[in-house]
């Protein structure tokens, strides 16, 4: 016997998929935020959650309760979007499950069951953030962190990351591959597989590290190769995008979505994390690379694209935006999907000329605060001029 206070809360949510997404007044000029998030845990279906029954679930308790949905990979199929998120149980493992909205920034539902993995990781534990690449080899790839406890030492909180891959044509029937292997980094996270052969091989973004938390030695996003994705397999990796010392990049930083192919480079929407006092502050920024060599950086604009404002900056884990999806429209339009403080999820909407301007025109971080300052003053001078203000006062020091 179905509980009557189902249908009070299927009501309760039929108003969450029916409210429409609208623009914020924030203006920066480079992207649009939205004021709803896209997917919360309430968007989780109540089948998925409760058990229906009257009889064995008399107080319509929650028994297998969600606590977050977060970090979504996001692609554009037959005119739906559609977000695969990690949705955490209250039991804190993450699991896939695959969303779908008819215009891409409101009333997203998932499908009726979550993504039943193929079981053949017996020491996987969990899985989460996975990103998808519509690659030209006609799969669509899931690229995601495998994690498995790490047995070699005494420390129950020791972890061991690994990259795992996934393809699918429809989103439905997925085939499980080998784990990727990169030989001279003993953990990765963060894997993005580029939408391109290059070299006819397949091309991948990285994170070499050392340890589950810490990046030890690895000094960026880094790229590799290999031939063969069924078992993959990467000899070399070449830094990227460097981590830096004093900037956004500082603690770590990673792939994020796919990169965007543009008429002058590959635009690339990654995340930095930087020590505060009140622990790792992840921010969302932009760098491109040659369409001719993916790996090679040709414009990096100084600071983050995207920071956590207001109530985003509230969650499970505090002042954190990170992305691993964006879909860019056959018109132009871009979408940046991102998670808020491992809560919820968001989304951002730019152009492709938008982003370009941005990336290829934004000056580059100078690295030092004298010279960050003069950088400012030269514009400041001038807008002086364009104000008709050239005669104005001008700072002591010499720019």
């Amino acid at each position: 016997m179905l509980h009557e206070r189902y249908y009070t809360e299927l009501k309760k949510q039929e108003e969450l998929f029916n409210r429409k997404n609208e623009k914020t007044d924030f203006y920066n000029g480079i992207y649009d935020r939205y004021k709803y998030p896209v997917l919360t845990r309430e968007h989780i279906p109540l089948t998925w959650r409760y058990d229906l029954n009257a009889e064995t679930n008399p107080y319509f308790m929650e028994r297998l309760g969600v606590n977050a949905v977060m970090n979504a990979g996001a692609i554009e199929l037959n005119g739906k979007y559609y977000l695969i998120a990690r949705i955490e149980g209250n039991d804190r493992k993450s699991f896939f499950g695959v969303a779908e909205s008819d215009d891409g920034i409101s009333g997203f539902r998932f499908w009726d069951y979550p993504i039943l993995l193929d079981d053949v990781c017996p020491e996987e534990t969990n899985v989460y953030d996975m990103r998808l690449t519509k690659h030209e080899d006609g799969y669509i790839y899931g690229v995601f962190c495998s994690e498995s406890k790490d047995t070699t030492v005494n420390d129950l909180s020791a972890a061991v990351a690994a990259a795992g891959i996934v393809r699918t044509k429809d989103l439905k029937h997925w085939e499980r591959l080998d784990n990727l292997k990169t030989l001279n980094s003993p953990q990765q996270r963060n894997v993005v597989l580029h939408p391109e052969f290059v070299d006819g091989k397949y091309a991948f973004y990285t994170r070499p590290m050392d340890d589950f938390i810490d990046t030890g030695s690895g000094g960026g996003i880094g790229f590799g190769l290999c031939g063969d994705i069924e078992h993959a397999v990467i000899d070399e990796e070449r830094i990227t995008s460097k981590r830096k010392y004093h900037t956004i990049t500082e603690a770590k930083n990673g792939a994020g979505a796919v990169p965007i192919k543009t008429d002058k480079g590959w635009i690339h929407i990654a995340h930095g994390v930087r020590n505060t006092a009140a622990g790792l502050r992840y921010v969302i920024y932009a760098f491109a690379t040659a369409l001719d060599d993916p790996a090679k950086v040709i414009a990096e604009p100084s600071g983050m694209l995207i920071g956590p404002r207001d109530w985003e900056r509230v969650g499970d884990v505090s002042n954190v935006v990170f992305t691993n999806g964006a879909i860019a429209k056959g018109n132009g339009e871009v979408y940046i999907y991102y998670a808020a403080s491992d809560t919820r999820m968001h989304v951002a909407s730019t152009t492709i000329d938008k982003l370009v301007d941005y990336v290829f025109n934004t000056p580059e971080d100078p690295g030092r605060s004298v010279e960050c300052v003069a950088q400012r003053c030269r514009m400041i001078r001038e807008n002086l001029k364009v104000l008709g203000r050239g005669d104005a006062r001008r700072s002591p020091l010499t720019f």
